[in-house]
């Protein structure tokens, strides 16, 4: 039976295997932005079987599954655990050059030992193997982080939630940090006035601040943010379509809400307006408090508006969007880097196109007042795959500073995520690997050695300061 992956994988050369082997392997994890449940880390959760900590709410397969035919029943449908296992089974051998190839063995390997290809042959014995395994304690989510070496992750959290877990983690003395990270996106969405409304509502709730006028809506929100900040929170993050920078003035953003609050919709130049004053207060918040905002951007989401009203968000329906980004990107940081209120940043893009203009932009604003202030993030959702990785990398190495890179995240709502990890780190030590061998870089092992591991680990971490 043959096996994968070896222990080479992605190391294409011998000076590539001693970076990664010596360098970059046994480093621990900062995960500083992923979409774990903390409820399940609070709990300490141990699930069932192979498809439930695997397949349950994973987007990326369920895409895969219905190129490959398999029904819907079998993704997000009522078939059983294992024989939705089977149909992921029957799509693996189809997903050869997708990174679903990789990520899928890499995860057997190293989390059950297993190096056999999953196939219709193999499904019942690995889920047999692997829901067994499950059971036991060493399998539980606060030892699945443990097993990975996660140091510090991030969960992404709405202004409104309590933070209950994050806290119950705490005082249980978990000594993996498990911190909030400020994903405030329903506080600007005022396209649906209605839910928009309901939202503030539960904001009211969690505030004690009732919220009538445009000031309140700032009171509230700072008012959570300071919540999150002693909860342990230092980065906020926000999903957006396009960055947002028309020109508003005070009141007439403050007329605005009043609009929206009395149940009437804007117009859709009325709601950049809404949204450009909302980015700048969330941006100088942040700032306040020498927070790093993160900002997601440049997906096209629900597209199948049949299946979205069928299954609801984030269940495979989304793809790369094609918004013109660079004017209102540099207008908006400039807003804040004119107020003297731009705090760190990572941005990172969905469409590939923009890697130049980000590398770029970022570099605009470069302050000297410390290093890598400005940051382009790594290759998110479509694009954390080999090829968008080295990409992403070679882009930062042309226009930036490749060794002040804070590195790699998850971005994952799963517990066997984190060998992605592992994944970045052998296409680092490839890439850097490669132009040692071909005279491209000098071939002083500590010193490329040295970069690999702020990479990877030390530049994260001397950013974030958690």
């Amino acid at each position: 039976m043959k096996t994968f992956p070896d222990e080479n994988f992605l190391l294409q050369n011998p000076t590539a295997r001693q970076l990664f082997f010596e360098f970059a392997r046994d480093l621990p994890i900062i995960d500083y932005h992923c979409h774990l449940n903390p409820a399940e880390i609070a709990g300490n959760r141990q699930f069932k079987n192979l498809t439930q900590i695997w397949l349950n709410g994973d987007h990326y397969k369920w895409r895969a599954m219905r190129a490959n035919g398999i029904p819907e029943q079998y993704c997000t449908g009522t078939a059983g655990d294992y024989e939705k296992f089977e149909k992921w089974a029957e799509t693996v051998p189809y997903t050869l050059r997708n990174p679903l190839y990789h990520w899928t063995h890499l995860e057997l390997k190293r989390y059950f030992g297993i190096s056999t290809l999953l196939s219709p042959e193999t499904s019942r014995e690995i889920f047999d193997r692997c829901s067994e395994m499950l059971q036991s304690k060493e399998f539980s989510t606060r030892n699945l982080l443990r097993k990975m070496k996660v140091e510090i992750l991030c969960t992404t959290d709405d202004p409104v939630d309590s933070l209950e877990f994050h806290k119950q983690v705490k005082e249980e003395g978990f000594e993996i940090k498990v911190l909030p990270a400020f994903r405030p996106d329903k506080s600007m969405q005022v396209e649906n006035t209605e839910v928009y409304n309901e939202y503030l509502n539960r904001l009211e709730e969690a505030s004690n601040i009732n919220i009538s006028s445009f000031n309140d809506l700032i009171d509230a929100i700072r008012k959570r943010h300071d919540y999150f900040e002693d909860m342990g929170c230092r980065l906020s993050d926000h999903g957006i379509e396009t960055f947002y920078a028309e020109d508003y003035t005070a009141s007439g953003i403050s007329a605005l809400f009043n609009t929206v609050r009395s149940g009437k919709d804007l117009t859709q130049q009325e709601i950049l307006k809404f949204k450009s004053a909302m980015l700048i207060e969330l941006g100088i918040m942040d700032h306040e408090k020498g927070w790093t905002q993160q900002f997601h951007y440049g997906a096209l989401r629900n597209s199948n508006s049949l299946m979205m009203k069928k299954l609801g968000p984030d269940t495979g329906y989304d793809s790369i969007g094609d918004y013109n980004a660079g004017k209102t990107m540099g207008k908006f940081l400039d807003r804040l880097a004119r107020q003297d209120k731009l705090t760190k940043t990572i941005i990172y893009n969905l469409n590939p196109r923009d890697n130049e203009l980000v590398a770029t932009m970022t570099g605009n604003f470069q302050d000297g007042s410390i290093p890598g202030k400005m940051q382009f993030g790594s290759g998110w959702w479509f694009l954390d795959q080999k090829d968008g990785i080295e990409k992403q990398l070679n882009t930062l190495s042309n226009m930036g500073l490749l060794s002040r890179f804070i590195g790699m995240l998850t971005d994952s709502r799963s517990f066997l995520s984190f060998p992605r990890h592992e994944y970045f780190r052998r296409i680092l030590c490839n890439l850097i690997g490669t132009d040692m061998e071909k005279g491209e870089l000098p071939g002083d092992i500590s010193l490329l050695g040295k970069i690999i591991k702020d990479i990877c680990y030390y530049n994260a971490k001397n950013y974030f300061k958690f």
